[in-house]
């Protein structure tokens, strides 16, 4: 497991407490983090879990898979970090946001190593390298780029079943990648232009419209791309970025408003470039990126919502 993070850290921790030969590849300080176990704590859960962990230099041999679950700015730095664990047989399964990943991963390694993945959960990391999960969501899916349903992923699709997060094994993995990418980026958008939580957003006048605007802008491009967002999922995003009183943000708002690096560009600036070259206007991402760059041109001082 490549990174032990928000997410790589949830899933990676539910992976060993269930038994499952898991190592982390995390920097030194995260490794001495690590000593004392992982604990993941929210709704419901609070355990600590002992966890195995190397650092670059201490990879040597490969892996039958190794999961990529860091942010994005740290993408080309590990893609080459894994290169000793990556063998003939070994798999390759990404989980980060967007889809660029996917053809750095496959330009490196070749298409025959890489798989699709997603993730959805809501987890942050505190000041002291716990996992606390803020909401009772966490889901995965795998598939194979080409959506054939191989020998290899339903094998792993038995090896990842484990408690703690709902696992599917996806007749399109494209397809619901991209179904992710328009919901962060919608969430994103609403969360970072409004600073402050759908709950806040949603009670003033005219909040509501504009989350559904922002739903149907990014949905627009999905459908545009060939992957139009299925009637279930669009419900979802509805109840979750028009939901009165709910305290959801997005992860890029929550980093934003920490002041720590964030994935604007990769999840709003590829957006909406892509956007522009399927030709379909998406003023209220570009609005949204905008305001992001305006933001890390004066130093990344925001002023979070209450």
């Amino acid at each position: 497991m490549a990174g032990a993070g928000a997410t790589g850290g949830y899933f990676g921790g539910r992976l060993a407490r269930a038994g499952r030969d898991v190592t982390f590849l995390v920097r030194p300080r995260r490794a001495a983090q690590l000593q004392g176990g992982l604990r993941i704590f929210g709704p419901g859960t609070d355990e600590t879990i002992p966890v195995r962990t190397v650092t670059a230099d201490g990879l040597d041999s490969p892996y039958d898979l190794v999961i990529v679950a860091v942010k994005a700015g740290a993408l080309d730095t590990v893609v080459e970090q894994i290169a000793p664990a990556v063998g003939p047989g070994t798999m390759i399964l990404p989980f980060l946001n967007g889809m660029s990943h996917l053809d750095v991963l496959t330009e490196r390694y070749g298409a025959g190593h890489v798989l699709g993945g997603l993730v959805k959960v809501v987890t942050t990391v505190t000041a002291d390298g716990q996992i606390r999960q803020l909401q009772p969501l966490a889901v995965m899916a795998i598939g194979e780029q080409s959506g054939e349903r191989t020998r290899r992923i339903e094998d792993l699709y038995r090896e990842l079943s484990v408690p703690g997060f709902e696992l599917s094994l996806a007749p399109d993995i494209i397809a619901a990648m991209w179904h992710k990418w328009a919901f962060i980026a919608a969430a994103g958008a609403v969360t970072c232009l409004m600073r402050g939580p759908v709950g806040d957003i949603v009670a003033c006048p005219g909040g509501e419209d504009f989350a559904l605007a922002v739903i149907a802008e990014t949905e627009a491009v999905a459908a545009a791309a060939g992957h139009p967002v299925p009637d279930g999922e669009h419900r979802m995003s509805i109840g979750l970025l028009t939901e009165p009183g709910s305290g959801f943000t997005s992860s890029l708002y929550r980093d934003v408003a920490a002041g720590l690096p964030h994935e604007g560009e990769h999840i709003l600036g590829r957006f909406v470039a892509r956007a522009e070259a399927l030709g379909v206007p998406a003023p209220l991402a570009g609005l949204a990126l905008l305001q992001l760059r305006v933001h890390d041109r004066q130093g990344g001082q925001l002023t979070a919502g209450p």
